[in-house]
């Protein structure tokens, strides 16, 4: 843990907010350049010998002289790469005194606790996330966003919606009731947990009239769906994404890819972080024995749909974890999964946890690629991923929006030109 960058207090936030807004205007003043010899642009190239120029919280140029003044990082030793994006990441989640932290905990604490989980989460490489389900995550995005306390980029879509909220017309009603709220995004379950079989939940005119409110406002939509019927009726109804599909069949996968829509499965992290924290669950909601049974038999089932899925060339497999209590810091455990277990190609792994999942978000023109004109998230990692997956637990340089927040190899430091 002595690497990470603990900010969790609110001491601590304030001034760090403050020390960001120096050297924001430092970063404005002179351009920053990073020196590499190997970067990985996001879209399936690889870059040698270059410099990356970052002007004004954006990247203005690739190679080239660096510009007079600037602010230079050695990174020539590493391997770079966009900052990686977690499309479902439940960042409030965490533990309180060995336990699942419940609605009784002071609220002073879980926003203390959610902001250890946005420093670790960016400290591991990860400058964007999709959090699926927590209304605290709207003032925990804002205060990112103003650069009070440190973290990723955040959408949310605040509570989500169930079978049980109601007939077509309410959920309709609802979803206009979450963008007024500050949704950037609805989320939707449409089948039952794994831990409870995973069969569909939602009927497929509550789909249909969710699906459809959204996108006729802007919204786009996730849908957490184990089984092969959730999947197709969500698939059917325009939904955007399907979440986790841990039954899905070739029909349904085919479907999905004929349609456009996006797949995150997530097979190594979530599921695994449930079994290696089983006693901080055990006995709460769901989080039954027969429960903990189901997810124990589900890391095969899911690693296997996941292979299946890799099958269907044409399906768009976006980077989400379902990082949730205990395993915020360590959402590179699912391209390492993806990689050695699932066999996925290396580059499109690193693909789906840059431009593919910046696509999902329809942010595929701001974040997701070193290229010209792109925001400035760039991380650096001490091995090369493409030959070794476990370098993604080696992430040693972090910037955010031209902002540097860790850098932490020998040959990383800064020099600038005085």
């Amino acid at each position: 843990m002595g690497r990470i960058l603990r900010f969790a207090l609110v001491a601590a936030a304030t001034f760090f907010g403050a020390s960001l807004a120096t050297r924001s205007v430092l970063s404005q003043e002179r351009p920053v350049v990073l020196k590499a010899t190997t970067v990985l642009d996001g879209r399936g190239q690889i870059l040698r010998n270059t410099i990356v120029v970052v002007e004004d919280g954006k990247i203005a140029r690739l190679g080239g002289g660096a510009p007079a003044g600037a602010i230079t990082y050695d990174l020539t030793s590493l391997t770079v790469t966009p900052g990686w994006i977690d499309t479902h990441a439940h960042i409030v989640w965490h533990f309180d005194n060995g336990r699942l932290a419940g609605k009784d905990e002071p609220p002073i604490r879980a926003m203390l606790h959610a902001t250890d989980n946005a420093v670790l989460t960016l400290s591991a490489g990860f400058t964007t996330i999709q959090s699926p389900g927590s209304p605290e995550d709207k003032d925990l995005r804002d205060a990112i966003a103003r650069g009070i306390i440190p973290g990723p980029r955040m959408l949310t879509s605040l509570e989500p919606l169930t079978e049980q909220s109601g007939p077509p017309e309410k959920l309709r009603e609802l979803v206009r009731e979450r963008k007024q709220q500050g949704a950037d995004f609805i989320k939707l379950f449409a089948s039952k947990s794994i831990r409870e079989g995973g069969v569909q939940s939602m009927t497929d005119e509550q789909l249909q009239a969710a699906c459809g409110e959204a996108k006729s406002l802007g919204l786009r939509t996730l849908v957490h769906a184990h089984s092969a019927d959730s999947a197709k009726a969500a698939t059917l109804a325009g939904c955007t994404t399907i979440e986790h599909g841990a039954y899905v069949t070739d029909e349904v996968f085919a479907l999905m890819a004929q349609r456009g829509t996006y797949y995150d499965p997530n097979i190594g992290l979530v599921l695994q972080n449930y079994l290696d924290n089983k006693e901080k669950f055990l006995g709460i909601g769901n989080y039954t024995e027969q429960g903990f049974a189901f997810m124990e038999k589900g890391i095969a089932i899911v690693l296997d749909t996941f292979k299946k899925a890799l099958k269907h060339k044409d399906l768009k497999i976006v980077y989400g974890t379902d990082a949730v209590a205990g395993a915020h810091g360590r959402n590179f455990e699912e391209f390492i999964a993806r990689v050695r277990d699932g066999g996925q190609d290396p580059m499109d792994a690193i693909m789906s946890a840059t431009s593919i999942s910046a696509a999902s978000l329809g942010l595929d023109d701001k974040i997701g690629a070193i290229a010209p004109g792109m925001v400035a998230d760039i991380i650096a990692m001490d091995g090369d991923p493409l030959h070794d997956p476990a370098a993604a637990r080696r992430v040693v340089f972090v910037m955010k929006g031209s902002k540097v927040y860790e850098s932490l190899a020998a040959d990383a430091k800064r020099r600038s030109t005085r």
